[in-house]
């Protein structure tokens, strides 16, 4: 591998060790936990622990910040001035933002500028706009009579993020519940814990009320006492499907209160033999895998390719694989991610070894790379010969690991993308555009792409997922209309 300078010294920033309460920085520690960077092992910081009297300081700051401030009171677009000055301050702070995102993360400097940080300006800036645009409603009612609705804020609402897009993840959560009202009070993951930071550092800037956005730093024992905590009113969560049913079920053994659910998947891309250029149908399927080194809930997982052209398809996305740069995330040229702790490294391979002993085929890939680096990376994927009864087509890897199986026609293709579990999404690349709205009704997932594979910058297209792929969705306008309750108002004249 060619050694590059790199777009930033890892050694040289200055990283955020702290919780944000009440508009300013807090170190109070309840212990502290090492924090490595995925891309060479290296511990770069410590953490401070919140114990539960720091999570009650924070959530009782942020109940007191949104009863006496008149963040949710305030003219909706007074409130969306503000969310729009913040990101703004977002945008012009991407050299601060992106190294603090990228040194400890999965993600690529490069990819953290032209992406990450922009797209949380932006999405910040979308939900905005809702805060003076969606409201209550007059309905029919007899003449002398008065009929409506009302829509109120929650009151404060706790927001637990993933470790895989720290900021993106961190302002679908709060964006949308800040525009609606509410007080936020965010729990990064461990792994990935500062940029959310500087995030908040700018919210003050813009001029949000000191309380509004808080943030408490530690492991699970945090989200956990935050989702059964009694003024939380509401709980947003990104992750696994097994964490998920933890966080309903705290909430529901303190007192029920609704809970929006982004969780795993097992996603299927089908592939027909009608398609034009095969090579680019390959590196979308091949980018919808590497991408973030598999470690995005909506990966292209499992490759469902029609028989006929099944080996061409292979062929084409192995060589895309050979093409990216193994390297950590502060090189510029760098594009297959590490895989977050040297821990999940050795999941995701004992995960690919079990597929092996089960029956299936490596056909590329399958092993660790750059051991000596002590980075965890992992060679990307294809694993051949399998079906859903091998651990590695069944589970959700979170990894760069591609399961590939062919069919004949439509109606097998249809049933191999079934999963017994999972719904969250599913890619069709197809020239016949009746099949990809046949593939679209009967495919049982909460995103569909057809001839494409992943999210665009359209912030109004929601996303979750069906079954055990969560509850409730986030972007578009049923994210900001699940951050507000409503109220019935009958009136006799």
């Amino acid at each position: 591998m060619t050694s590059f300078e790199p777009s930033f010294e890892p050694s040289a920033i200055v990283v955020p060790a702290t919780h944000f309460i009440a508009g300013r920085a807090n170190t109070i520690a309840n212990g502290a936990m090492e924090i490595r960077r995925p891309s060479d092992g290296q511990v770069y910081a410590e953490l401070p622990q919140a114990d539960q009297n720091l999570v009650d300081q924070a959530v009782e700051d942020a109940w007191h910040a949104f009863k006496s401030s008149d963040w949710a009171t305030c003219s909706p677009r007074d409130r969306a001035r503000v969310m729009r000055r913040w990101a703004d301050l977002i945008e012009a702070d991407a050299n601060t933002l992106a190294p603090l995102e990228s040194i400890g993360s999965t993600r690529p400097i490069s990819s953290a500028l032209q992406w990450d940080v922009p797209f949380c300006a932006e999405g910040i800036r979308y939900f905005a706009e809702y805060a003076d645009k969606c409201g209550g409603e007059v309905v029919p009612t007899r003449r002398d009579q008065l009929g409506m609705t009302i829509t109120e804020p929650y009151g404060v609402v706790a927001a637990i993020a993933p470790w895989n897009f720290p900021l993106v993840m961190a302002s679908w959560k709060i964006a949308p519940a800040l525009a609606a009202g509410n007080a936020v009070v965010l729990k990064p993951s461990e792994l990935t814990p500062f940029s959310v930071v500087r995030l908040a550092e700018l919210a003050i800037a813009a001029g949000m009320p000191p309380g509004i956005f808080n943030i408490v730093q530690g492991d699970g024992r945090v989200g956990d006492a935050l989702c059964r905590h009694p003024l939380i009113s509401k709980v947003t969560f990104t992750g696994s499907t097994r964490t998920g049913a933890a966080i309903m079920a705290a909430c529901a053994e303190t007192g029920t209160k609704p809970v929006t659910l982004e969780l795993g998947g097992k996603s299927p891309q089908l592939v027909f033999d009608d398609i034009a250029d095969i090579d680019k149908v390959a590196r979308r399927v091949a980018l919808a895998i590497s991408t973030n080194a598999g470690q995005v809930c909506v990966a292209g997982s499992r490759l469902i390719v029609q028989k006929s052209i099944a080996n061409q398809m292979i062929d084409h996305i192995a060589a895309a694989f050979d093409e990216l740069v193994v390297g950590p995330t502060w090189q510029a040229n760098s594009t297959l991610s590490p895989i977050i702790s040297g821990k999940e490294l050795q999941r995701i391979d004992s995960v690919v070894r079990a597929t092996v002993e089960q029956g299936g085929e490596v056909v590329t890939g399958g092993r660790c790379l750059a051991a000596d680096s002590g980075g965890s990376f992992y060679q990307p994927t294809i694993l051949h010969n399998v079906d859903m009864s091998m651990t590695g087509v069944r589970d959700e890897i979170f990894g760069p690991v591609l399961c590939v199986q062919t069919f004949e026609d439509e109606e097998e293709a249809l049933q191999l993308a079934a999963h017994p579990s999972y719904g969250l999404s599913a890619g069709v690349h197809t020239a016949d555009l009746s099949r990809a709205m046949r593939l679209v009704r009967g495919l049982e997932a909460g995103t569909v792409w057809v001839n494409r594979y992943g999210r665009s910058w359209d912030f109004a297209l929601p996303t979750g997922g069906f079954k055990q792929s969560g509850i409730g969705k986030d972007l578009g306008r049923y994210a900001y209309e699940a951050n507000l309750r409503t109220k019935t108002v009958l009136i006799d004249f």
